[in-house]
């Protein structure tokens, strides 16, 4: 079985801030998905040269409410398989 490293996503409360914050990191924008619908933005970054290694920032445009007040918005890392039931 293969398995490749896809990105880690961290919600934020401000994209705009967050953004900034890591572009003084060095790392430049790739992607980005926004959602009517589903009332969210997914900015993806990366280092240059690197878009294998992004860091996936999800905007709530109506908040985080819902989270704990204790959270420190991780949601996930993401990987990618060739065979899922292997």
């Amino acid at each position: 079985m293969t398995i490749k490293y896809l990105h880690t996503m961290v919600r934020v409360l401000d994209l705009e801030a967050s953004m900034a914050f890591y572009r003084l990191l060095g790392l430049e924008e790739t992607r980005r998905y926004d959602s009517e619908q589903g009332r969210f933005s997914l900015v993806f970054m990366a280092p240059p040269g690197q878009p294998e290694c992004p860091v996936e920032l999800t905007w709530n445009w109506d908040g985080d409410d819902g989270l704990p007040s204790d959270s420190r918005h991780f949601g996930h890392l993401a990987y990618e398989v060739d065979d899922i039931y292997a």
